[in-house]
């Protein structure tokens, strides 16, 4: 005989399931973590690397910026300016930061070690420093654009002698003059001249002027001055004072750098480290 029937424990209630849902469709919720992880690993490798490129672009865009309005390196490429600048034909001489922005609001002064763009008669030795390949020179051209190689361009180095308005001279009896004022010049070294006797090469020459500077140019001259193509020998010569051994009496245009040709200062040496230094701007008018 069958006992009588428990009653359902009314407790407990049955778990319904939707129409057509399955429970093998369900994933567990562990395998819910590992596939959003997985899916997150691309997600953060792109993000990562679009931050890196944007990173980068914006680095060389500022870069960019300072070698254009503010700084650049230059790379001394002869002994012109020895011994306050290093260099040599073919060689790695001193790397220099030259200032931009001061002369956005000044002018050289006399004194004054400037990098400037040499006017087209000062161009005619000139050769492109550029690869004949065309390749390395499209990467030339282009590390030129961010400063790693230098424009191809005649670029030149020199100290400012005489700005506009003021005359400058150099005679044997009286040696280098502006405005009849004979200069103290502590930059120059007769060793590294090669003058042995200075009292009988006062002008480190020849003779030349006078030369009235025309206003908005500078005269130039390099501190070897014996190893230097500068203002005196880019300058006009009149025919009959040539004659007399005395240069640069023509037109005083030829010989001087107009300041819109002045690429900025010479600020300091950067390279190589045992050179590390300021280049010095001693006015040779005021000593």
């Amino acid at each position: 005989m069958s006992g009588p029937t428990d009653p359902p424990d009314s407790s407990v209630e049955p778990k319904l399931e939707e129409p057509g849902e399955d429970a093998s469709d369900k994933p567990s919720q562990a395998g819910d973590g590992q596939t959003d992880e997985a899916a997150d690993k691309p997600k953060r490798k792109h993000a990562a690397l679009r931050e890196a490129v944007i990173l980068v672009v914006i680095a060389v865009g500022l870069y960019y910026l300072m070698l254009t309005f503010i700084a650049r390196p230059y790379l001394i490429p002869s002994e012109s300016m020895e011994p306050t600048l290093h260099g040599c034909a073919g060689c790695v001489g001193d790397r220099i930061m030259v200032d931009k922005l001061t002369y956005r609001f000044s002018e050289p002064s006399p004194g004054d070690v400037i990098v400037f763009k040499g006017p087209p008669n000062w161009n005619a030795g000139y050769k492109s420093i550029r690869s004949d390949n065309t390749a390395i020179r499209y990467l030339q051209n282009a590390l030129s654009f961010i400063g790693f190689v230098p424009p191809d361009e005649n670029d030149l180095v020199k100290r400012v002698i005489a700005v506009g308005g003021q005359t400058v001279e150099c005679r044997q009896s009286t040696g280098l003059t502006v405005d009849g004022k004979p200069l103290d010049e502590p930059y120059l070294d007769l060793q590294t001249m090669n003058v042995p006797d200075p009292s009988r090469y006062r002008c480190f020459g020849f003779e030349f002027g006078p030369v009235k500077v025309p206003e908005g140019r500078v005269w130039v001259m390099g501190d070897n001055r014996t190893h230097s193509a500068d203002s005196r020998v880019h300058c006009e010569d009149n025919p009959v004072d040539f004659q007399n051994g005395i240069k640069c009496t023509g037109d005083p245009n030829a010989g001087t750098v107009p300041l819109d040709n002045v690429i900025g200062k010479a600020r300091f040496i950067a390279w190589p480290p045992s050179r590390w230094g300021g280049v010095s701007s001693v006015d040779p008018q005021t000593q």
